[in-house]
């Protein structure tokens, strides 16, 4: 099986081509290790180690020949900068990590490790998860392979970007606010965020502890299914682990959906939203209801607050989590200073991006004694009115649904001066983090000027296999999910 062949295929397609010795994962590895060294000029990747990607296709080789390979043994997936990986360098996109070489392994890694993945490398993010846009990297913006002029969202754009210009089948992701289904609707592809608590937080990095979640961003949800059933599970190194079975997410693909409903919130679909964003969220809306799928209108009016209510919450636990940064034990240090006050000083200044200073200001500021109960438990109170609407609308229907982002992918640089126009973007997406649910965001079409519109679906607590079935049945009916962009096939 050539290169020109590998690229487009799906993670089952790929692992029966393995399994059949129809290739080999050394073959597979080193078609998109060519790939994204083609593929640079997205700026998509901050570390690739081929010779180390090698050794572990080798080693999969060996072990899909002893009849002991997983359904993802073999595979090349690529990882977002912000899990550690022991002997790689894990720099969450800033300069202040810039030097770090992990000396042990996120349980995400050691979960793909186990399963036999192959790893292509680390890919670029916004610094320390904070970001809209992918532009806040200390290594530089990405560029969305669909226009490159355009960012390809953020967090975790990098993994978006290259998993939708076939530089790697899939790859990982964290979601804070959006930052897996933002980038995903950016780039044309499937993004998922489990529960909180459904994937281990041991060994990456934390930006707002109570919110953080990894997740995958890949092609189809039949490829998420797969990577979720790696990723998933207890895990007692993470306290906010939760301790319960993991679904059969691949299995319960095909099950049946006649007969769901699906919320629509008045507030998804209201003032802000892109008409042509709107037109084909409708869209894929009716082609639901042709599945045999109810809809039904609800009314969640906390939801319009999600913004203010995560940028008080947000940037208050990211000032504590990044107090750790100081220069003294690991990291970056300032080259001068006089005593160690002043080291701390010239560390951060010098090794914190624009945005990440504002968002520890911030935190800083309403966690302080004058401000405490002015800001931050208002917005603990607001999180759990939040939280109340959704389980009130799970009441009426089986998951939520509305568009991904307000527009489609936006210029690059158009936002960077206007913070509260890019901390927007996540409108749609922060309620479910706020609230501890699964989202996904999948392709539902593109606007006049070719760029990719996300549909979000959202479930109860643990419905991740529901979200995935629920996916999965509408991209059996539509081929949005397999577009591939200009210069990608």
């Amino acid at each position: 099986m050539g290169p020109e062949a590998v690229i487009n295929k799906s993670l089952a397609e790929l692992s029966r081509a393995l399994q059949t010795e129809e290739t080999s994962s050394v073959d597979l590895t080193r078609a998109f290790l060519d790939r994204v060294d083609n593929g640079q000029g997205l700026n998509a990747f901050i570390t690739v180690d081929g010779d180390r990607a090698l050794e572990q296709a080798s080693a999969a080789d060996a072990r899909i020949a002893r009849g002991d390979a997983g359904p993802l043994t073999g595979i090349p997936l690529a990882h977002k900068d912000i899990f550690c990986t022991k002997g790689l360098l894990t720099t969450c996109g800033s300069k202040i990590l810039s030097n770090f070489i992990a000396p042990y392994n996120a349980t995400v890694i050691e979960r793909f490790n186990q399963a036999g993945a192959v790893i292509l490398g680390k890919t670029n993010m916004d610094e320390f998860a904070m970001g809209s846009s992918n532009e806040t990297s200390y290594f530089g913006a990405v560029e969305n392979p669909w226009d490159r002029a355009c960012v390809p969202g953020g967090s975790s754009g990098g993994s978006a970007a290259a998993v939708a210009a076939r530089l790697t089948p899939a790859a990982t992701g964290t979601d804070t606010g959006g930052s897996i289904r933002q980038p995903a609707a950016f780039c044309g592809i499937t993004g998922l965020k489990p529960s909180y608590g459904r994937v281990s937080r041991y060994g990456m990095v934390a930006f707002a502890s109570s919110l953080d979640q990894g997740g995958a961003l890949t092609h189809s949800a039949e490829d998420a299914a797969y990577l979720l059933s790696v990723m998933a599970g207890f895990d007692p190194r993470d306290s906010t682990s939760i301790d319960r079975p993991v679904d059969d997410y691949v299995g319960r693909l095909e099950q049946d959906i006649s007969g769901l409903t699906i919320g629509l919130p008045r507030q998804f679909f209201g003032e802000g939203l892109d008409p042509e964003v709107g037109q084909r969220v409708e869209a894929a809306i009716e082609e639901y209801k042709r599945l045999g799928v109810k809809a039904v209108d609800v009314d969640m009016p906390n939801c319009s607050l999600a913004v203010p209510c995560y940028y008080v919450l947000g940037p208050a636990e990211a000032s504590s989590n990044l107090a750790r940064y100081d220069g003294v034990r690991y990291g970056y240090r300032a080259p001068e200073y006089t005593d160690l006050i002043d080291m701390y000083k010239k560390t951060r200044s010098q090794g914190f991006g624009a945005e990440v200073k504002r968002r520890i200001l911030i935190g800083t500021y309403v966690l302080s004694a004058g401000y405490y109960d002015a800001y931050y438990l208002k917005a603990l109170k607001l999180r759990r009115l939040i939280a109340q609407e959704f389980q009130q609308a799970f009441q009426v229907c089986d998951l939520i649904v509305g568009p991904t982002t307000p527009t489609t992918a936006f210029k690059l640089g158009a936002k960077v001066d206007d913070p509260i126009a890019m901390y927007l973007n996540d409108i749609y997406t922060i309620p479910a983090n706020l609230s501890g649910l699964p989202g996904i965001s999948i392709p539902a079409g593109f606007d006049d000027a070719g760029h990719p519109i996300g549909l979000q679906l959202i479930g109860g607590y643990f419905a991740e296999a529901r979200l995935l079935n629920m996916a999965h049945h509408y991209q059996r009916v539509t081929d949005w999910h397999k577009q591939t962009p200009a210069g990608c096939a």
